[in-house]
């Protein structure tokens, strides 16, 4: 009889496999985050409610937002099937340079007041990844410490347009000086858009300490034990500030922008430009006369302009207009590794992402930023197989449907 249950035992051992814990709390989260919502929730645990909603807010009431992100999931993909997927490659060319992924990291202002990394974990991991790194006009690391962590990467520098063009012009020249491979100049800034969930939460750089948010912050205490022992959070690129968000933008950047500032940054720089921001297919169709290298299709992540278009819906359109001389680049609503997919099927030649990089920051600091990366890659990858597609290339309007478009198709069916 103790024959019998020792056998059953050892059958038992053989069968069963225990996960072998972690003891490193931060790289136990990490591991067990499957999905870049996983990384939000983390995020969102972690971070005090003023920077965590600067990253995952929108402007008024964030229909912008909600309609970019449903339209990825209104996405029906038509995968062929009896095709050799025993590898996918995810390399893509942009702006005549090879990358190991199709996408790049957005550039995102503030970055170390949701975590005190910062640029540097997004520059870093970028340079790993062989991906693109975008430093903001509004980052709060500068221009040379980019280019000091990431030597070898794929520096761009995102331009505002100032009122003062000689302040324009330095930014330009320093981010020349220092190696980037590529200016972005945001056009849909005219104004700072109505972050709705910043006004109510006093959002203020550096933060401002009311009552309500010392009670709320006071449980993130990793947060608090960065904040207050690293160096203070200042711009990089920028003279100090103590107002909004909003304020800044509305104090400095130019609403008097047009297609003839355009032509001066292209004459003034010599590098790869794309132009950030573009929501029509006339400005595409009129921006890509100007001598720029891409076209970015981009509702600013829904942060500017309430109920604009969905960049989505865009790419194709856009292609049409200006065929293929020109780049295509993709942003707002990429939460999967999916949504790349599609977008590129769609006819966009590269993608970024902003906020699922910074849920990645805000969950585990540099760490949290390789993770985010290592999520999307795996869905592309298996995206691409399971569509019975190794390459890029391959990729094609006809195995991406939206819900929409079929309803409209079917409807004319019907009559």
């Amino acid at each position: 009889m103790v024959s019998k249950s020792r056998g059953r035992i050892q059958n038992l051992r053989q069968t069963l496999k225990f996960r072998k814990p972690i003891i490193n709390p931060k790289q136990r989260r990490l591991t067990y985050a499957i999905t870049i919502q996983d990384l939000r929730k983390i995020a969102k645990r972690r971070t005090p409610i003023g920077p965590f909603d600067y990253v995952d807010g929108a402007a008024e009431d964030e229909v912008s937002l909600t309609r970019a992100r449903q339209a990825f999931l209104d996405i029906e993909f038509k995968p062929h099937v009896l095709c050799d997927v025993s590898s996918a490659s995810l390399t893509r060319q942009m702006c005549g340079e090879s990358y190991s992924l199709p996408l790049g990291i957005a550039p995102v202002g503030f970055s170390r007041m949701m975590q005190t990394e910062g640029e540097i974990a997004g520059a870093s991991i970028a340079s790993e990844k062989g991906m693109p790194f975008a430093l903001s006009t509004m980052g709060t690391t500068s221009i040379e410490k980019v280019a000091e962590v990431a030597p070898r990467g794929s520096n761009w520098f995102q331009l505002y347009l100032w009122r003062d063009r000689e302040r324009s012009l330095e930014l330009i020249n320093r981010a020349a000086s220092a190696g980037f491979k590529g200016l972005i100049l945001t056009v849909d800034a005219q104004v700072a858009g109505a972050r709705l969930r910043d006004v109510r939460n006093g959002l203020t750089v550096p933060p401002s300490l009311t009552g309500r948010t010392l009670i709320e912050a006071a449980p993130k205490v990793n947060w608090w034990w960065n904040f207050l022992t690293k160096e203070p959070l200042v711009f990089a690129s920028l003279d100090s500030w103590n107002g909004t968000v909003a304020e800044l933008m509305n104090s400095m950047f130019d609403p008097t922008m047009t297609l003839d500032d355009l032509k001066w940054i292209r004459r003034v720089w010599d590098g790869n430009l794309l132009v950030k921001g573009v929501q029509r297919v006339d400005d595409a169709s009129a921006i890509a006369k100007c001598g720029v290298d891409g076209i970015w299709i981009s509702n600013h992540g829904g942060r500017q302009l309430d109920r604009a278009p969905i960049p989505l819906h865009l790419i194709e359109p856009v292609r049409r207009a200006i065929g293929k001389r020109v780049e295509i680049h993709v942003d707002t609503g990429i939460m999967h590794g999916a949504d790349v997919i599609a977008s590129l099927a769609k006819g966009a030649d590269f993608a970024w992402i902003g906020r699922a990089y910074m849920y990645g920051l805000m969950a585990g600091g540099r760490d949290g930023v390789a993770r985010a990366i290592e999520i999307l890659e795996a869905q592309m990858v298996r995206t691409m197989k399971l569509l019975g597609i190794k390459e890029l290339s391959k990729l094609t309007p006809d195995l991406v449907d939206t819900l929409r478009d079929k309803a409209r198709s079917d409807s004319k069916g019907a009559k």
